[in-house]
């Protein structure tokens, strides 16, 4: 895994900036959710409930994706 320092503005805190990085990259389609989640440093329960508050979906853009994480669930 890399490492990325940045520095951020006050109001933006690091497990934010974690999670809007990791939702994004999982719309994407560039990271799985339970990468984002490990990214973002949370549970995939907790990455999916704090996905919602961001504005970011869950389900995939098809039909097979949504039925592989089900069956990854």
């Amino acid at each position: 895994m890399k490492t990325v320092s940045i520095e951020l503005p006050e109001n933006i805190s690091e497990t934010e900036l974690k999670i809007i990085l990791g939702g994004e990259l999982y719309e994407r389609e560039k990271l799985t959710l339970g990468q984002a989640a490990d990214l973002a440093g949370l549970s995939k329960r907790a990455f999916i409930e704090r996905m919602g508050k961001y504005g970011f979906s869950i389900f995939g853009d098809s039909v097979d994706d949504l039925m592989a994480d089900i069956k990854n669930a």
